[in-house]
């Protein structure tokens, strides 16, 4: 996929810019999110490409949702319209799982919507778990099935199913079929219970 080294240089780029933002040092994020300094410090120079779990710890920690991390800075110059071949493509490189952001870039929205693609036999965990800011999310199966199981919960989704939830606990999706499954995740955040560091 050529779109791999734009995101890749897009997401050093971004991690830098919310951390800076924020007023964190590497060593105030690292502590943070439990990611060590000099990974983060790999990845905000370009020089690594990290899993899907690791940019969920760091977003995590920033105080803002996975997706804002392939966003681009909110403007209020910022077009509306998404089309289909601006949107970032990204794929995780330990599980294979390909995200493409739906939303539109920069436009400012309470919600974020993305697309995944899940291969067979594929498995991405996130055990971050409580957060700085309270992120609801649904999940709608578009094609295949996946089991995702929310803590204790174990929930097994067919195509056409939707799952709501917040994001408050670990989180794991699995597809323990033959074929992809393809999916779309609506977040948005809670204005009510965010911080100074969120989106």
């Amino acid at each position: 996929m050529d779109e791999i080294p734009d995101i890749s240089t897009h997401l050093a780029l971004r991690l830098r810019d919310l951390r800076t933002g924020a007023g964190m040092t590497l060593d105030g994020l690292a502590e943070r999110t439990g990611v060590s300094r000099s990974m983060i410090s790999l990845i905000e120079r370009g020089e690594s490409s990290p899993t899907a779990a690791v940019l969920d710890k760091l977003a995590a920690g920033l105080g803002v949702t996975l997706a804002s991390l392939f966003a681009e800075q909110e403007s209020t110059a910022a077009s509306p319209l998404s089309r289909h071949d601006d949107q970032r493509i990204w794929r995780d490189p330990e599980s294979g799982y390909m995200r493409r952001n739906l939303s539109a870039a920069g436009f400012p929205s309470p919600i974020e919507l993305v697309e995944v693609v899940l291969p067979a036999g594929a498995r991405v965990a996130y055990d971050t778990g409580q957060r700085a800011t309270t992120v609801h999310q649904q999940i709608w199966i578009i094609e295949g099935a996946i089991t995702l199981t929310l803590g204790d919960e174990t929930y097994r989704l067919g195509t056409g199913d939707c799952l709501s939830m917040r994001l408050d606990q670990p989180i794991v999706f699995r597809n323990l079929t033959d074929d992809p499954a393809r999916y779309v995740v609506a977040l948005a955040t809670d204005p009510r219970a965010s911080t100074s560091l969120h989106r």
